[in-house]
């Protein structure tokens, strides 16, 4: 039975886990996906899951108790300037770990995990959403422009005759 059984133990000894998974979580965070067995797969995704979601408020409590976990600053800095720009609208669900089949060596079930919104392929390559304008703003706009390019027209044909003239 499981009872009672929330971390996979990836038969390691609590200190290694946790090394593990702070090196590991750093790659992924300067890297943006990283290949590698199912099961530390899914153990890194609750690990770092929860430490971006504190990078979205970006304050120096939330920068240090990220810091204890990850300890390296400079994967703190990029995961609370860049990684937090872009997932700071997303309520949750920050990667995707997609099964790649069995390693060579030794059979073992190979996935890559990713942070989802720097893949584009998936994503679809998804451009920014416009505001949609009213007709009467359109109108504005296209008059604003046309005056202003009728007049610099008018001197520079001018100018054009006076030198054909000149010569």
């Amino acid at each position: 039975m499981r009872h009672g059984k929330k971390v996979n133990h990836l038969s390691r000894q609590t200190g290694h886990r946790k090394a593990m998974l702070a090196n590991m979580a750093c790659s992924l965070i300067e890297h943006k996906r990283i290949n590698t067995t199912v099961a530390k797969a899914k153990a890194l995704k609750q690990f770092v899951e929860p430490l971006v979601t504190k990078s979205k408020e970006d304050t120096t409590h939330n920068r240090r108790i990220v810091f204890s976990y990850l300890r390296n600053k400079y994967a703190v800095t990029e995961l609370f300037r860049e990684v937090a720009a872009k997932v700071g609208d997303r309520p949750g669900g920050y990667t995707r770990i997609i099964k790649l089949g069995n390693r060579l060596g030794d059979n073992a079930d190979m996935a890559m995990i990713e942070l989802v919104d720097f893949n584009e392929l998936y994503n679809g390559g998804k451009k920014e959403v416009k505001k949609a304008t009213t007709r009467r703003g359109k109108a504005k706009k296209a008059e604003a422009t046309e005056a202003p390019a009728a007049t610099p027209e008018a001197p520079a044909a001018d100018a054009t005759e006076n030198t054909e003239a000149t010569e």
